[in-house]
C-alpha cells in the first residue's frame, strides 16, 4: 500500500493506493492550517480504506517547490511515519504531479506548470509530452520568478497561472495537485526524488540577528 501526501500548495491532500488503484483520498484547501489538518486526514484516509498503518509499505511525499511552512509540514510528517513504520519515503516534485494531471485531462505539450510561490512570485517548470502519460518529461525548471519574468503564451496549468492570467493567458485546469495523482505518478514508474524539500528561495522566517554588545 502506498500512502501519498502533499502540502506544498494550499491543498492538504492525502491518498492511499494499492498499485494504481486509489482506495481512499481526502483534500482540503486551507493555506493556513496544514499542520492542524494533515495528521487527522491521514488517519481518516486509512479508516476510509479500512486498513491500518501496518498495511502501508511505502510513503510518497510532495517535495515542492512550495512555501516553506506548508511544505515542511508534509515532509516532517512523511519522514516521521516512514521512521515509525520502517518503510521507504519517496519524494515527488509537486509540479510534476500537476503536469501528470494535465496530461490525463488531455493537455498536450509543450506546456508549463505554474504554482503560486507567494510574495508575488511563481514557481514554474516546462514539460513536453508523448503518446502516453509515462512519456511526460520535465525539460526546464523548477524555477522561482516574478510572473512578468516568466510569461508564457501557451497552455499553463496551476494556481500561479490562474492568479496571474495577464502573464499566462493560456491558463487552465488543473489548479492544485492531488495525492491521488501522486500515487499514479509512482505507479507509472516516473522519476522520483529524495524526500528533501525543493526550496528555491530562503524561508519567510529568519533567525533574529545577534544583539550588539552594550558598551
Amino acid at each position: 500500500m502506498l500512502l501519498a501526501l502533499d502540502t506544498a500548495t494550499p491543498a492538504v491532500t492525502i491518498a492511499l493506493a494499492d498499485g494504481a488503484h486509489v482506495l481512499a483520498e481526502r483534500t482540503t484547501v486551507d493555506a493556513r492550517r496544514h499542520g492542524e489538518l494533515l495528521a487527522p486526514a491521514v488517519e481518516a484516509v486509512l479508516l476510509d480504506a479500512g486498513v491500518g498503518r501496518a498495511d502501508v509499505d511505502r510513503i510518497a511525499v510532495g517535495v515542492g517547490p512550495g512555501p516553506f511552512t506548508g511544505l515542511r509540514v508534509g515532509l516532517v510528517t512523511a519522514r516521521t511515519l516512514g521512521a515509525v513504520l520502517d518503510v521507504p519515503v519517496l519524494g515527488v516534485c509537486t509540479l510534476d504531479v500537476l503536469a501528470l494531471m494535465a496530461v490525463e485531462v488531455g493537455v498536450a505539450g509543450p506546456f508549463r506548470v505554474v504554482t503560486d510561490a507567494l510574495r508575488k512570485e511563481v514557481h514554474w517548470a516546462a514539460y513536453e509530452t508523448g503518446a502516453a502519460p509515462a512519456d511526460l518529461r520535465r525539460v526546464d525548471g523548477p524555477h522561482v520568478a516574478r510572473p512578468g519574468a516568466a510569461p508564457w503564451e501557451g497552455t499553463a496549468v496551476g494556481a500561479g497561472a490562474a492568479t496571474y492570467r495577464d502573464f499566462f493567458p493560456g491558463a487552465q485546469d488543473p489548479v492544485l495537485p492531488t495525492a491521488a495523482a501522486t500515487c499514479r505518478w509512482v505507479a507509472a514508474g516516473l522519476p522520483l526524488l529524495e524526500p528533501e524539500p525543493l526550496y528555491l528561495r530562503r524561508p519567510d522566517a529568519a533567525e533574529p540577528a545577534a544583539r550588539k554588545p552594550v558598551g
